[in-house]
């Protein structure tokens, strides 16, 4: 099911030579574009509110990306290649829709993608906005600043962890606040400060209900592990290509050039994404929900935030440009405060028009 858009956005389906998927459109063809990516378990309707608030001279792009929303449900995710297949999908569409340059503005998985994007093809880009970032070191099974790894087969990342019920209750289209694991609890309890409740959540809602599901989407296949918390990543679906296992050391970041300047915007108490996220199996380890946790000398919690910043300080060292924005929100700040993420996004576009 697709979801209904707002006024102001156009949805097409697009085939590339990669993929064929619903890519939302808003404002006028001559205007720059504003090339959004959204995060997991969502997709390009999350944009939105974001995209028709563009001011006069912007246009938004954001596509449905692999394995999310109207994407071809054929189009598999391969882990292996890291966030590899959507960086290449969104060059390809980049070309396919005839863009030279644009200003891309990504979250949470996305940023994941983004960090790629950015190291791989940094002269296709006029700024990049990095919203709720997943580190560049990716998602769990890291110790410190550096990425080290937590087990030397990466045990805690990957799609081993994902609650089952959730899963179920994605399959169901379960639109409910009735279990504290259904879709909408999942948005209310950990991606916005409660007792925030979206505008449009029921949109938001139904595009997380059209994830795509099975060992080859999300959450992907899992590898059972000698090491805590005992499974590991396998080789398919997006929450394996988020894992450091399969992705490249984000060092070369400070490296490229062009350096685009860089506006990182998160929510103070962001539970999903933070130097002790809710996911991450080294922070609920104490709690002891999986028997067997080894310490936090052996299992610390991932230092996300942390790891974002020190690329970025790298960055900027190097020649670059960053500035860090911290909202009182948690990991939507576009939808939570949409007020104050608009001012910083609109002025961060508007001062980096080439």
């Amino acid at each position: 099911m697709t979801t209904p858009t707002m006024d102001g956005i156009r949805d097409r389906t697009v085939v590339t030579p990669r993929l064929t998927t619903r890519v939302l459109f808003s404002g006028t063809e001559e205007a720059t574009p504003v090339v959004f990516l959204h995060g997991n378990v969502s997709s390009a309707t999350w944009w939105e509110e974001t995209m028709v608030a563009l001011p006069d001279g912007f246009r938004g792009v954001a596509p449905d990306m692999r394995g999310y929303g109207a994407a071809e449900p054929a189009a598999i995710i391969d882990a292996t290649n890291g966030v590899g297949d959507w960086v290449d999908d969104t060059i390809v569409l980049f070309d396919h829709l005839g863009l030279e340059t644009a200003h891309l503005v990504a979250t949470s998985l996305g940023s994941v993608v983004a960090w790629r994007l950015l190291a791989d093809h940094p002269a296709r880009w006029l700024s990049l906005t990095q919203v709720s970032p997943g580190s560049p070191h990716g998602f769990g099974a890291t110790r410190d600043v550096a990425g080290t790894p937590t087990t030397d087969d990466y045990a805690g990342s990957g799609a081993g962890l994902i609650n089952p019920e959730f899963l179920r209750l994605i399959a169901e289209r379960d639109t409910s606040a009735d279990s504290p694991f259904s879709p909408r609890s999942a948005i209310r309890s950990l991606l916005v400060k409660p007792p925030f409740i979206a505008p449009r959540e029921d949109a938001l809602v139904d595009a997380l209900l059209d994830t795509h599901l099975g060992d080859q989407a999300y959450p992907g296949d899992a590898v059972s592990s000698g090491n805590w918390p005992f499974v590991s990543p396998g080789d398919f679906g997006p929450n394996n290509a988020i894992s450091p296992k399969y992705l490249p050391d984000p060092v070369d970041i400070a490296a490229v050039s062009p350096r685009p300047p860089v506006l990182w915007i998160r929510g103070s108490v962001d539970l999903t994404v933070s130097d002790n996220s809710a996911a991450d199996p080294g922070t609920w380890g104490p709690m002891g929900l999986v028997p067997g946790y080894p310490g936090t000398d052996a299992y610390p919690s991932q230092p996300m935030v942390s790891q974002t910043r020190r690329i970025l300080d790298d960055y900027a060292a190097a020649g670059g440009f960053y500035e860090e924005l911290v909202l009182d929100c948690g990991h939507l700040p576009a939808i939570e405060l949409p007020e104050e993420f608009n001012r910083a996004l609109h002025a961060h576009l508007a001062s980096n028009v080439h």
